[in-house]
């Protein structure tokens, strides 16, 4: 990844975020943590909100999307247990970041977005960032992307009903599904693991995430 010129006060503010946001709150993955002091995190938010990037709280990135909170993004990343090599599925662009910090660790990042003004901001800030191991599609996140599986881990980062078939489908053996499952505003965040074809699933913390939108996700009625 590319090392961008940056003011001290952003980079003492992202350390600042990660000892406090999440190495105290019992993320002690050193790679996860690495990861997330190397990517500018204000480089993904509306420029207005720079000021606020490393704040403890998701942020609105417009289109009635945001960007998850800072330790959500160290939590799901540390669930899905991400290493050198692996190719990985991430339902849910947003603003790129979760992707931009799996980057860091993996081999490569297959990220899909449905809203195509953000798909396309993303895969702006990936080149801006030299990160040539993330390929962007927009499309139906609910479907997948069957030209590149199977994949190592997949990370859905929108609230679903339920874990879309086709993202099963797509995980390998061995790999690992992280999400956020349950009703349109209170979802609980599982983990998936794929073992002998068969799929072993646990809850781990209530969340909020906006809604999962396609063929498996929430209906405009619905929310």
């Amino acid at each position: 990844m590319k090392t961008l010129e940056e003011p001290e006060i952003l980079r003492e503010a992202r350390e600042k975020m990660v000892h406090s946001q999440i190495e105290l709150r019992g993320i002690q993955n050193a790679a996860v943590l690495a990861a997330m002091r190397a990517v500018p995190r204000h480089v993904f938010v509306p420029s207005e909100l720079v000021e606020e990037a490393y704040d403890d709280c998701p942020l609105p990135i417009g289109e009635g999307q945001t960007i998850s909170q800072p330790y959500i993004v160290g939590l799901m990343t540390t669930l899905l247990r991400p290493r050198a090599g692996q190719r990985i599925l991430e339902v849910g662009t947003g603003s790129g970041y979760q992707a931009a910090v799996l980057a860091q660790m993996v081999g490569d990042v297959y990220t899909l977005e449905r809203i195509g003004s953000l798909a396309a901001r993303a895969a702006q800030l990936f080149e801006r960032l030299e990160l040539g191991n993330v390929h962007v599609q927009q499309g139906d996140g609910c479907l997948g992307w069957p030209e590149a599986a199977p994949f190592d881990g997949i990370i859905l980062t929108a609230g679903a009903p339920q874990i879309p078939q086709p993202l099963f489908d797509q995980l390998a053996e061995g790999g690992r599904l992280v999400g956020p499952v349950g009703s349109r505003f209170h979802q609980m965040l599982q983990v998936w693991v794929k073992e002998g074809g068969r799929l072993e699933g646990e809850d781990t913390i209530a969340v909020a995430f906006v809604p999962l939108r396609g063929q498996f996700g929430w209906g405009a009625e619905e929310w």
